[in-house]
């Protein structure tokens, strides 16, 4: 479950929540002007946070078409040709 913390008091509890999201893998969100502006989470439930030099092994990892390639360039090519044209001009101009 995550708990929710104004800002003022998460900067003076500081510590007190970091071993709390460590040793007992609570959440929290923290809200400053009354939205919510960060988020303190378990390093081992964080989401993994990629860059492009991950792409390439990232599209090596995705499953093959095999034999749907053809059917879905298809698809894909139909897709395209069912686009509607932009306008000349928009609306601003």
């Amino acid at each position: 479950m995550t708990k929710t913390i104004k800002a003022t008091d998460a900067v003076r509890a500081f510590s007190d929540i970091i071993n709390s999201v460590k040793y007992r893998h609570e959440s929290y969100t923290i809200i400053r002007g009354g939205k919510p502006a960060a988020a303190l989470v378990p390093i081992d439930t964080a989401p993994v946070q990629k860059t492009l030099g991950d792409l390439p092994e990232l599209i090596k990892s995705l499953p093959k078409l095999g034999d749907d390639v053809a059917r879905f360039m298809s698809d894909i090519e139909e897709a395209v040709r069912k686009q509607s044209s932009l306008p000349e001009k928009t609306a601003w101009e």
